[in-house]
């Protein structure tokens, strides 16, 4: 997909009620409109094997987003909102991001501390995360 051709997807994703997209080249593969990590975890629950060089186009992308991101081969990531601990993950991952706004980290919903996720994901792999995930929705 073309730097113009994904930067209009993400304006149309923008305007969307979407939380998640994920394409292949030009080819929609998977949308949601749940929210948090539930869009990420759907796709890697119902797409294995994965495409690998997807595009994903989400909301707000912190560290645990970006963990499952390099799970899911994501080559390139567009949003609203990134944490500069997601942006270590993605560049150490090699996945390309395109954010409009950073934070030094996601918070939780009372903006008091560091979202949950993005505190369960410090310090891990993708895979470590993702079975951190498995282990809390048991």
């Amino acid at each position: 997909m073309s730097g113009k051709v994904a930067n209009q997807r993400f304006i149309e994703f923008l305007r969307s009620r979407d939380t998640l997209r994920v394409y292949k080249n030009n080819r929609l593969l998977f949308v949601s409109n749940q929210e948090r990590l539930l869009p990420l975890l759907e796709y890697l629950a119902h797409f294995s094997p994965y495409e690998v060089d997807v595009v994903v186009f989400d909301r707000v992308v912190g560290n645990a987003a970006a963990l499952l991101l390099k799970k899911i081969l994501c080559r390139e990531v567009y949003s609203e909102l990134g944490s500069e601990n997601a942006i270590k993950t993605l560049v150490s991952s090699g996945i390309d991001y395109h954010f409009n706004k950073t934070v030094p980290y996601i918070e939780n919903d009372s903006r008091q501390d560091m979202c949950p996720m993005e505190k369960l994901s410090l310090g891990k792999s993708p895979e470590e995360f993702y079975e951190a995930l498995k282990k809390r929705s048991c």
